[in-house]
C-alpha cells in the first residue's frame, strides 16, 4: 500500500487495515518458524507497512 493510499483512509479503515496486516505478520512469522518462507522479505514490508498506518493514524488523531 502506498502513502497516498494510506493518506486518504478514514481512521476506521486504518484500524482495520492496520488489525489485518498484524494478522498477516504473525501468520508469516508462524510459517517462517515452522520452515523457512520463500521470500522472507515479506515479514520486513508488513512490518513497514504496520508502521506507516499506525503513522498516519496518530497523525489524524492529532489532527483532531
Amino acid at each position: 500500500m502506498k502513502n497516498t493510499d494510506i493518506k486518504k483512509l478514514s481512521i476506521d479503515e486504518l484500524k482495520e487495515n492496520i488489525k489485518g496486516e498484524a494478522q498477516k505478520l504473525q501468520k508469516l512469522q508462524f510459517a517462517h518458524a515452522i520452515s523457512p518462507i520463500e521470500n522472507p522479505m515479506q515479514i520486513r514490508d508488513t512490518r513497514k507497512n504496520i508502521a506507516r498506518l499506525e503513522t498516519e493514524l496518530r497523525q489524524k488523531e492529532l489532527a483532531k
